[in-house]
């Protein structure tokens, strides 16, 4: 590649976008080592490998800033089928963790495809969107889009995995409402939502994932069994105060009253031992990532990089949110981590290849506008 080439692209890279999310994964980082430390000498390594995934995903970052995003559109279908042959495969061949067989053991490493399929459906809806959005026939459109989005939903909910099912449908939710629908189309959809979660509540959801439900409507009926996790998390964010106890010093974190503390919990890990300035700060930094992928949307080339950033900017909404309200409980523990902040190789690698994605349109913008 060209020297000036190089040049032109560190030149305008959104250096912004990349420190807030390095603060964020930092911040994931110190309180995994943190609960690492009480722990033993797996969750250290467990500590060290996300270290290892962390510069692996800086370096496919800068990899994918020099790709020129518009080629995902060429082949989103083949990344669409792909991603669903690779959940029908899991199904089968996957190995089971905490009752989902959800996860491929490759040389040791556990990954889980459905971080694959979550990014091939934005990148089908971005190239379906980019294509159809303004045709006549809106409602075959919707219809259309939501039906590529119910094969994964529905993949993913075999597993079972109700929380990554939720956000596969998040994802398309609000990409169809970034770009406008009739009153009309949002309460047929409305209704066609309340009779599939009906549904799905009688024919669907396992007797766990009902429960989760039922202790998140009142944690307080269960709170030594199903309401266990919501509980400890409270109190812990509860016991951090303004400052916090300190790394290393929080009793529910250290004493492993916190369940799933690296991974879907460590939202209440990170509020028990830096507090409240430490839970604003990361608040702070993930308004300020929504803010630059806004940013980037607006000033995209072209309409399939608009609704690429749109379709990550919901991703990475979706998860924070249903994550950060399990933790606060306002909303029923699906086991949905928290970007940048929560321990998974697969998860945080691809949590940074859309990092580059972004950082790719940003560049083509600049080139646009040049």
């Amino acid at each position: 590649m060209p020297v000036k080439k190089i040049l032109f692209n560190l030149k305008y890279f959104d250096w912004q976008l990349l420190v807030v999310a390095i603060i964020l994964i930092s911040f994931g980082l110190a309180s995994l080592y943190s609960v690492a430390l009480s722990r033993g000498e797996q969750e250290l390594l467990n500590f060290k490998k996300q270290i290892v995934f962390f510069i692996l995903g800086l370096i496919l970052i800068f990899l994918l800033s020099f790709f020129d995003y518009s080629l995902l559109q060429s082949y989103s279908l083949f990344f669409y089928i792909a991603s669903a042959g690779l959940l029908i495969l899991v199904l089968f061949l996957g190995i089971t963790l905490r009752g989902t067989t959800g996860w491929f053991n490759i040389f040791g490493v556990n990954f889980q495809p459905v971080e694959i399929a979550k990014l091939a459906l934005i990148i089908f809806l971005a190239d379906l969107f980019s294509r159809e959005a303004k045709r006549k026939d809106f409602f075959s459109f919707i219809m259309l889009s939501g039906f590529s989005a119910l094969l994964l939903f529905v993949l993913v909910l075999l597993q079972p995995d109700f929380g990554s099912a939720v956000v596969l449908f998040l994802i398309w939710l609000l990409m169809v409402l970034a770009i406008g629908v009739r009153k009309s189309y949002l309460v047929i959809l409305t209704i066609i939502l309340i009779l599939s979660v009906a549904m799905a509540w009688f024919f669907v959801f396992a007797d766990y994932q009902k429960d989760r439900i039922r202790t998140f409507l009142d944690p307080s009926s269960d709170p030594y069994g199903r309401g266990y996790h919501v509980t400890q998390s409270v109190i812990a964010i509860g016991a951090g105060g303004f400052l916090g106890r300190g790394l290393g010093f929080g009793s529910q974190s250290q004493l492993k009253f916190i369940p799933a503390a690296q991974t879907d919990f460590i939202f209440a890990v990170l509020g028990e031992e830096l507090g409240l300035l430490g839970v604003g700060l990361v608040m702070l930094c993930f308004g300020y990532l929504f803010y630059r992928i806004l940013k980037i949307a607006r000033s995209a080339p072209t309409d399939f990089g608009l609704f690429l950033c749109l379709g990550i900017g919901a991703l990475f909404f979706s998860q924070f949110f249903i994550n950060t309200g399990m933790n606060l409980g306002i909303m029923p523990v699906t086991g949905i981590s928290l970007p940048f902040l929560s321990y998974g190789g697969s998860f945080l690698v691809m949590t940074m290849v859309m990092i580059g994605i972004l950082e790719s349109i940003a560049i083509r913008s600049i080139k646009y506008r040049v």
